[in-house]
């Protein structure tokens, strides 16, 4: 999958995809193989090459910002979704994993989906409340649940991973 991603206001041309149990991550011409574990719902343990480095991700004060934190170095990053290149779309007939985030702060009241269920675009998959409203989110494509990180009850943060929906 290609992104633009803003980092701390430059602009950077990322292409993403998996090989094998690894990620190839290339970004402006420069390419890495990462191995990623998720620690838990808002890190990640990364090994590049034979260095290892902790990432945390956030909701940033500013709408559609994350606050990313790679050594303790703050990063402000936001994702163009809606100009990914060689797409039409906004994602719904990708190939590539489909994480749901949560769109803000809330308590997730209500799993539908478990993993290893089959998906359908539009599919309702977790219902968040928030401000004393319910916010059904929906599945952008077809695939299957491989990852659940969040049971009924719980309270999420903006942009907390919900789950990963990949391709069948």
């Amino acid at each position: 999958m290609r992104y633009e991603v803003d980092v701390n206001g430059r602009v950077l041309r990322v292409d993403v995809h998996r090989a094998d149990r690894h990620f190839v991550v290339n970004v402006d011409g420069h390419e890495w193989t990462i191995d990623a574990a998720r620690v838990d719902p808002h890190t990640l343990s990364l090994l590049i090459g034979s260095s290892s480095h902790e990432v945390t991700l956030a909701a940033d004060k500013t709408p559609g910002q994350l606050a990313v934190g790679i050594k303790s170095v703050p990063l402000s990053v936001s994702v163009n979704g809606r100009r990914k290149w060689g797409r039409r779309d906004d994602g719904a007939g990708g190939g590539g994993p489909q994480p749901l985030v949560a769109p803000m702060p809330g308590k997730v009241v209500r799993v539908l989906v478990q993993v290893g269920t089959a998906v359908y675009p539009r599919q309702p998959l977790v219902v968040v409340e928030a401000m004393k409203m319910e916010n059904e989110l929906r599945a952008k494509r077809s695939g299957i649940v491989t990852e659940l990180l969040v049971q009924e009850g719980q309270s999420v943060d903006a942009g907390a991973l919900l789950l990963v929906v990949s391709p069948e």
